[in-house]
């Protein structure tokens, strides 16, 4: 056990730490005047059911971060990926392996991922700064989903539901 700092765990035991949390992995998307743009992300939540709101978590550094920063950008779409689009995830995060082809297609001009296992599209309700990220609380406004299985992130590692 470690013991606790006045400044918190250091980031690396914190890393280390919440890498034990399996979770689904995601790709946020915004549009950039006619561009798509979309981050990978497994830093995504539940928040509420009625309203229905989520929550992304940003990092400052993150090109992402400066697009969904600006007040002329309202709204948000995250995809939900399933475990045949890792070729995907990859990209998103900007990891080096083949051009992958990215199977775009638009809501009501948001650009969203086609044949991951959910797409939301999320309204900005709420921008909080939160250290190195920043947390944006989205209000769902339109939501569609498959029964397919989602690609998951654990201990830095993908898996697939067995």
């Amino acid at each position: 056990m470690t013991t606790p700092a006045t400044d918190g765990i250091p980031p690396f035991e914190f890393r280390q730490t919440l890498g034990r949390f399996a979770s689904g992995v995601t790709v946020i998307t915004a549009a950039d005047g006619e561009e798509r743009r979309g981050m990978t992300a497994s830093a995504f939540v539940s928040v509420s059911l009625a309203p229905p709101l989520i929550l992304v978590s940003v990092d400052h550094r993150a090109q992402m971060h400066a697009l969904l920063s600006r007040p002329e950008v309202g709204r948000f779409g995250v995809s939900i990926l399933s475990a045949a689009q890792r070729p995907l995830s990859d990209h998103f995060a900007g990891r080096p392996g083949p051009e992958e082809a990215v199977p775009w297609f638009t809501h009501e001009g948001l650009p969203l991922i086609g044949g991951s296992v959910a797409q939301l599209v999320c309204r900005k309700q709420e921008v909080i700064a939160a250290g190195d990220h920043t947390l944006y609380l989205g209000l769902v406004e339109y939501a569609r989903y498959t029964d397919d299985d989602p690609l998951v992130y654990f201990r830095g590692q993908y898996h697939e539901l067995v």
